[in-house]
């Protein structure tokens, strides 16, 4: 057995954990020519940053995370040229009833026209192969798509090319300031954080308590496009509308609420968030429900995948879906979006606690590092 008190490395930064937002600290240190090493505890990147929608939907946000999603949007973009898949197709929120085209005109005079484009039901029906019901949209120029399975790996192996050192199938068993003890030696480091999403309370429970911190688990699915045409941007839903901050100051969004508590209260209580988006081979990643607890039950429930699946057929017109692929995804939650906390000098422990990870953590860690790195 290897002695936690052999040096495994030294750096200035170590960064545990190499989901989106390790790396987006990962990189923010190496543009500032620090020295970094990351250590994680899978083979690959296999958690969240992997499992989701791969949408970068900056305009939805309000607050810090508007201003975190803005940021990484330019630097998703300049990925592109590192390897990651990267397409700036912008969203469509689809609008199925009037309420929630209320919202979507209120959301517009917030936003301004330069982020919100409002479409016509013929105008939503251009952008993207919808069923009946539709009565308008609007369309978010500048929200993102990744490849969620694509997008982790390459920016990793990019940063591997910059001089990032990394530490796979390596479990994190201490961290003090300015060393972090392994299963294969120590790491020692000026400066640490700690970026374990939902596994915050594996490091550090009593911060994780404080915080409110709970894993969020979802239904998700990939499935056959079912039309030829192709989806290009990312869709979202008047279920939607509920679940993003930028859209909380509308004062219709409690009539779009009242209208589901009458009529689909099952999708609410399965935390639905009806939306879509397409992988590079042309198949659409479909979902999601929401679930929250301590931890995750090792039961899938076939009836919420139906839900989705139901949802979905009818948002896009077609008679039945083909799964590919179902998974679980999940993310860490609590009641304030980002967990930053100080729980030792020089240790820095981040967590996008909103399910927005790949929207904001771009953007979050630089601002992280101006603190932790005056």
């Amino acid at each position: 057995m290897t002695s936690l008190r052999t040096l495994l490395d030294q750096v200035d930064l170590v960064v545990v954990g190499a989901g989106v937002v390790g790396l987006a600290h990962a990189r923010a240190a190496v543009e500032r020519g620090l020295t970094v090493a990351v250590v994680e505890r899978d083979a690959r990147p296999l958690g969240a940053s992997v499992r989701n929608f791969g949408h970068g939907c900056a305009t939805a946000q309000d607050g810090a995370a508007l201003r975190y999603a803005m940021a990484a949007r330019r630097i998703w973009l300049d990925l592109a040229e590192d390897g990651v898949w990267v397409r700036p197709s912008g969203t469509v929120v689809v609008a199925r009833a009037e309420d929630e085209l209320a919202v979507l005109r209120e959301f517009a005079e917030l936003r301004g026209p330069g982020l919100v484009h409002l479409l016509d039901a013929d105008g939503t029906h251009a952008r993207v192969p919808l069923g009946d019901g539709v009565v308008g949209g609007a369309f978010l120029p500048l929200d993102v798509r990744v490849n969620p399975r694509q997008a982790a790996p390459a920016l990793a192996a990019a940063l591997a090319a910059r001089g990032v050192r990394f530490h796979w199938s390596t479990s994190v068993h201490t961290i003090e300031p300015g060393e972090v003890g392994t299963s294969r030696g120590t790491v020692r480091a000026r400066h640490v954080v700690v970026a374990v999403g939902h596994d915050v309370d594996r490091h550090f429970p009593g911060l994780a308590a404080d915080a409110g911190v709970r894993r969020c688990s979802l239904h998700m699915l990939r499935v056959r496009e079912p039309h030829p045409r192709e989806i290009e941007p990312a869709v979202l839903t008047g279920l939607s509308l509920l679940r993003y901050d930028g859209f909380t100051a509308c004062p219709s969004l409690a009539d779009v609420r009242a209208r589901f508590e009458r009529e689909s209260p099952r999708l609410l209580d399965a935390g639905v968030n009806l939306m879509l988006t397409r992988l590079p081979d042309g198949d659409l990643t479909i979902g999601d429900t929401h679930a929250y607890a301590a931890d995750v039950p090792p039961y899938r429930a076939e009836e919420l995948d139906d839900l989705v699946l139901a949802e979905t057929a009818k948002l896009l017109g077609a008679p039945s879906l083909t799964v590919r692929e179902r998974w679980r995804g999940v993310y860490a939650s609590a009641p304030e979006p980002f967990l930053i906390a100080t729980p030792a000098e020089g240790v820095r422990v981040v967590s996008v606690t909103s399910g927005i990870g790949m929207t904001t953590a771009l953007g979050l860690a630089p601002e992280v590092l101006d603190d932790l790195i005056p």
